[in-house]
């Protein structure tokens, strides 16, 4: 069988994605893809996707691990679309495929000839995903930075300490967050393509997706008409809910209720505290949250975070450590959760690529991690091309 009409096993099975994506939303989306089954041709300018540059750090082949991180069970061609030949071999693969994604600034596809309106007339059943910041209106000319999108939806402004800057999360967590609703927004344009047989053109914006994420700091600013401030790690409306200094390192403790505080109060050694007139209640505890944070951190000192931890846990107060990225993934795997995926190069298995695995899971049809991100333009020969 040809390379180009090779069928891969999963949910997503005998679906074609024609990724046009770069950087980190699209191939986060088109990974998750890939995951299930989709056969995903990434398609590269000849200098390759900018984060096969963003190095160090870099694995023990050399690739970038940014790069690395979004972009396995792929196959790779590079094609200039300014050249005739490349964009005529760009518009016969969109044409051949069940879903196109893209995160241009909105225009570039179009001066390309491959914007939906042009791919849906060679391929009318195409599910076509636009990926930009502040979408294809008024905020087309805006360049979609994860970190300024934080910054102008609002996320920064309340993250971190209340008496210091405004603070970024530590991710490009808004990339990630629009990277999953384009997948939502593809599997819900297959479905109905299923019962009508067109097509449709999902856009997703990075604006849009931060502030569907705010929640409830959202909801409380339309509903009070007053925009929340920054409280550290301290909650809005609950208490103690926060993190907390012990003898050794910090924890945190997430009390949701009243239930909860008792305990947490009888494993201290403080069970006074809830007949406290200052704490018996929740919007009592939020009203002293600082005298009541004070008060445990007295009693934290007594022991080791991880005596507390395990101790509150036991009597079913959520507690737990700040792990460090490699902590947290070693405690994932110690709950059974497989957190870490490996794939192998055919001509090398001894040194393993590893990333983090796909969250959804299927059962037996679940994610399947078959190749390592690959080499720049590795399938471009000559059965490249899908069929059709």
């Amino acid at each position: 069988m040809a390379e180009a009409d090779r069928v891969v096993d999963g949910a997503l099975r005998g679906i074609r994605v024609a990724d046009f994506s770069r950087v980190l939303a699209g191939p986060y989306a088109t990974m998750m893809l890939a995951d299930f089954g989709a056969d995903v041709i990434k398609v590269e300018p000849p200098a390759g996707d900018d984060t096969r540059h963003w190095s160090p750090p870099v694995d023990a082949t050399g690739r970038a691990t940014y790069f690395g991180g979004v972009n396995r069970n792929k196959r790779s061609v590079a094609l200039d679309l300014t050249d005739a030949a490349g964009l005529a071999e760009a518009r016969r693969l969109a044409a051949t495929a069940d879903v196109v994604v893209e995160n241009f600034r909105p225009g570039v596809m179009a001066r390309f000839g491959l914007a939906y309106p042009e791919v849906r007339e060679l391929n009318p059943g195409v599910v076509y995903c636009s990926i930009t910041g502040f979408g294809a209106g008024e905020g087309a000319a805006l360049a979609g930075y994860d970190l300024l999108v934080q910054a102008v939806g609002g996320l920064m402004s309340i993250t971190g300490d209340p008496d210091g800057e405004p603070s970024k999360v530590g991710v490009a967590l808004v990339d990630v967050l629009t990277g999953q609703n384009a997948v939502a927004g593809i599997l819900l344009a297959l479905r109905e393509r299923d019962r009508t047989g067109e097509g449709r053109l999902v856009e997703v914006n990075l604006l849009q997706s931060l502030l569907s994420a705010l929640t409830n700091q959202a909801s409380s600013t339309l509903a009070t008409g007053r925009p929340p401030r920054r409280l550290g790690n301290q909650h809005p409306s609950i208490a103690p809910y926060a993190v907390f200094r012990a003898a050794d390192r910090e924890l945190v403790i997430a009390v949701g209720n009243d239930r909860q505080f008792a305990a947490l109060a009888d494993v201290l050694g403080l069970s006074g505290l809830v007949e406290d007139a200052r704490f018996r209640t929740n919007a009592d505890r939020v009203a002293h949250r600082d005298e009541l944070h004070e008060t445990l951190e007295r009693a934290l000192a007594a022991a080791s975070a991880g005596h507390w931890a395990d101790a509150l846990t036991v009597a079913g107060v959520p507690a737990g450590l700040v792990n460090d990225v490699a902590e947290a993934i070693s405690f994932a795997d110690a709950l059974g959760l497989d957190a870490v995926a490996e794939t192998r190069e055919e001509d090398d298995a001894s040194s393993p690529h590893r990333s983090i695995a796909n969250p959804i899971r299927l059962g037996g049809d679940g994610a399947r991690y078959r190749t390592p991100p690959p080499a720049l333009d590795a399938h471009h020969g000559a059965d490249w091309l899908p069929r059709g």
